[in-house]
């Protein structure tokens, strides 16, 4: 193995270099800002965010003319499928950084190191979805991991987020240690740690072989903990619930996606020779995901909770697309994903919004009477409900639509049947909302957060969710030029 660091490893490295300076950065220099300045520290992460995004257009351009580049021996690599997942992450953090800012000083808790989290928590989303090697993901996820079970109860004086983040911490603890023992079983398979050799190994044993039933179920068992997949989803609603709402909107998008991304690499590398054998339990799994995120969504009042259990069952559809395996069901997964990121984003800051000193904003009746108060954010929060449950002309119909189409052209029937129920299904208890803004009365308890980031943030996630569902082309074109192609 070459130990010499080059250029190419550093071209490779560079997004995840910069934000680590630029968090490092934040730490750094948080202590010299006067405490009715800490805005500064949104203002640094988000230059940061800018500078990493130039390197991303960088790689990206690289790779349209040169195709593929490994560094680091070959652990990390840039090809379309990390390039689609790093924007997706770019974006939610600039989505959270936005939309913190005021929340945090509503809180009391306006802290550099929250903004520092942001950064070293998308660091790792970075290597989730651009490392090829085992050692390097596991890193990268735990990285991500430690970072959000910090911020999960970044409201020390919060009993709910102090519950949430122990919660979070001693389950997560539970999944990253079968992870890990699932990897293990790979190295002894294999003597490698990298993907492209642990899929050789398992190609050539028998698919009924102990060992390789043995490393994929604990493996699968910690990436359906990090997807919150039924029976792993425990921990979600109380996560959720307790968590700054800024910090449930970038764990319910932003982590998810790049749990994704490393579920992905795995299936569809190191098990795809066994998919016979995976196929019936990833089923299985998503129509419980499904089955048991929207009936337990029904019966929430707490708006948070209600948005985690629906966050779970959408878990369930993006499933499907792996099940189905073939090429529309990768760009389903690729839709799903991006348009999930603006639409459930976008949900919870309206939740946000409604957050002042006298209201917690999270509760189902705070939302009473919305559209007297502030008819443009109930025109808003209605686009996100119709988006989330899969309406057209809204970017959600655009996700649940080629999940659809690949289970037919799959022949998986039934469980294109069940999935098409449970949008109705989906469709009720979004409409509890919906019920709720527009005909109920108006309730008492302050006025609406107005600031400027959260104001950008419904501007941006509102115009993606109707501009992806209106104009879908561009977006379906790079869905599929980077996940399928380069997962094959």
């Amino acid at each position: 193995m070459n130990l010499e660091f080059t250029t190419t490893d550093f071209f490779v490295l560079k997004p995840a270099v910069m934000l680590c300076l630029f968090g490092c950065g934040i730490l750094l220099t948080d202590f010299l800002i006067p405490q009715r300045q800490k805005f500064f520290n949104a203002l640094t992460a988000l230059v940061g965010l800018a500078f990493t995004g130039v390197v991303l257009w960088q790689q990206q351009s690289f790779w349209k003319t040169n195709g593929d580049l490994a560094g680091l021996s070959g652990a990390v690599t840039i090809d379309g499928f990390g390039l689609f997942f790093q924007w997706i992450f770019l974006i939610s953090t600039v989505l959270a950084v936005i939309l913190s800012s005021r929340y945090l000083d509503i809180e009391q808790e306006h802290h550099g190191e929250y903004y520092a989290l942001l950064l070293f928590a998308q660091t790792g989303m970075t290597f989730l979805a651009t490392s090829t090697e085992l050692v390097t993901l596991f890193i990268g996820l735990e990285l991500m991991a430690l970072a959000f079970y910090v911020m999960v109860g970044f409201l020390r004086s919060d009993k709910r987020s102090n519950e949430a983040a122990m919660k979070y911490l001693l389950l997560g603890a539970f999944s990253s240690g079968m992870l890990a023992y699932g990897f293990s079983l790979f190295y002894g398979l294999s003597g490698s740690t990298k993907l492209v050799d642990v899929a050789q190994a398992i190609a050539g044993r028998e698919a009924r072989d102990p060992l390789v039933f043995l490393a994929l179920a604990t493996t699968s068992v910690g990436l359906f903990f990090k997807i919150a997949a039924v029976p792993f989803h425990m921990w979600a609603p109380d996560a959720y619930e307790g968590a700054p709402t800024a910090i449930t909107a970038y764990l319910s998008v932003a982590s998810k996606a790049a749990s994704f991304a490393f579920l992905l690499r795995i299936f569809q590398t190191a098990f795809e020779s066994i998919r016979p054998t995976w196929e019936p339990l990833v089923a299985g799994v998503a129509l419980a995901t499904m089955t048991i995120g929207n009936l337990a969504a029904i019966s929430q009042s707490n708006i948070k909770r209600l948005l985690a259990y629906s966050s779970i069952s959408h878990a369930g559809y993006i499933l499907l697309g792996l099940v189905s395996g073939n090429q529309t069901g990768m760009k389903g997964i690729a839709v799903y994903v991006l348009v999930y990121t603006f639409m459930n984003f976008g949900a919870f800051a309206m939740v946000v919004a409604m957050r002042n000193r006298q209201i917690i904003g999270d509760d189902l009746d705070d939302m009473a009477g919305l559209i007297h108060r502030r008819p443009t954010y109930a025109i808003l929060m209605l686009v996100f409900l119709l988006s989330l449950a899969g309406i057209p002309p809204t970017a959600g119909f655009l996700g649940k639509y080629y999940i659809f189409l690949s289970l037919i052209e799959t022949r998986h029937y039934y469980l294109a049947v069940f999935a098409v129920l449970y949008v109705a299904v989906a469709a009720y208890y979004y409409f509890r909302i919906v019920r709720v803004m527009f005909t109920s009365e108006a309730a008492s308890g302050g006025e609406i957060s107005d600031s400027l980031g959260v104001r950008v943030a419904l501007a941006i996630t509102a115009g993606f969710t109707l501009l992806i569902g209106l104009y879908p082309e561009p977006f379906l074109q790079a869905a599929q030029r980077s996940l399928f192609a380069s997962l094959r």
